[in-house]
C-alpha cells in the first residue's frame, strides 16, 4: 500500500492505487527522453542549465502570489468566462529543449492520465493564479511569457499561459499529482490524451493562430 508522502484535503492521507514509476535520471538530460519523477523522488542537481531546487519562499497569501505578476509585460484578449462555468487558469511550463512539462493527477483524477496544471481562481487573477497551480501541482517556479489560449472544460472556462522554468523542484509535487514529468514534443499528443486537453495541444503546435478567448475558438 503507497500513500503519497503529502497529506490530502483536510489533512487525510491520499492513498494511491497505481503508482507512478520513475525514470533513470540521465532521461532528463536528453530533449528526445521521457523523464518523470515521483514524489520526494531524485532529481539531477539541474536541467537545461536550471537549477532543481525547492522553492523555500513560495508565497503563502494571495497578495504574495499577485505581487510576483504585477510586472508581467505581455498583451492578452480580455477574459470573459462562461455562464455556468467557474473561470480558472492553468499553464503549460516549455523548457529550452523543447519538451513540456505535465503531471500525472492522483489516482487518475477526473480520467486525466496525465495533464498540465490548471485550479479556480480563488480570489487570485488568472495570471496569479496560474503560477500558484504550477507550484502546488508540479512543484516547479515558473514565469509567465503570453498568453495561450482559453478552453472550455466540463466545469470551468480556463485560461492558459505560456511559461518557462526559472526554479523550483518537480520532486516538491503536491498531493493532486503522483508524477511530474517532461514531453517530447514528439510524445505529447500521445500522453496527454484527454479529450479537454486537445484545444491546448492544438494552440501549443499551431500557435498564434489559435490562440482565441473562450467562446471564440473552435
Amino acid at each position: 500500500m503507497v500513500f503519497h508522502p503529502k497529506p490530502g484535503e483536510h489533512g487525510k492521507p491520499v492513498k494511491l492505487s497505481k503508482p507512478s514509476t520513475p525514470t533513470p535520471l540521465d532521461a532528463w538530460a536528453d530533449p528526445n527522453a521521457f523523464a518523470q519523477v515521483v514524489p520526494q523522488g531524485p532529481m539531477p542537481e539541474h536541467i537545461n542549465g536550471v537549477p532543481i531546487s525547492s522553492w523555500t519562499d513560495a508565497p503563502t497569501t494571495n497578495e504574495g502570489w499577485e505581487a510576483l505578476v504585477s510586472n508581467l509585460n505581455f498583451e492578452e484578449p480580455d477574459f470573459k468566462p462562461v455562464a455556468g462555468l467557474k473561470p480558472a487558469a492553468g499553464v503549460v511550463t516549455v523548457e529550452p529543449d523543447g519538451r513540456v512539462w505535465a503531471f500525472a493527477p492522483s489516482n487518475a483524477y477526473g480520467g486525466y492520465t496525465a495533464t498540465f496544471p490548471k485550479g479556480r481562481l480563488d480570489g487570485l487573477s488568472t495570471r496569479a493564479a496560474a503560477i500558484k497551480e504550477a507550484y502546488e501541482e508540479t512543484g516547479l517556479r515558473v514565469e509567465l511569457i503570453g498568453f495561450l489560449v482559453d478552453v472550455l472544460r466540463t466545469t470551468t472556462c480556463s485560461r492558459y499561459y505560456l511559461a518557462r522554468r526559472i526554479g523550483g523542484n518537480p520532486a516538491d509535487m503536491g498531493w493532486e499529482a503522483q508524477a511530474v514529468m517532461l514531453l517530447p514534443a514528439a510524445s505529447t499528443a500521445s500522453i496527454i490524451d484527454h479529450p479537454s486537453d486537445k484545444p491546448i495541444l492544438k494552440a501549443l503546435s499551431h500557435a498564434p493562430l489559435t490562440l482565441q478567448p473562450c467562446g471564440q475558438g473552435s
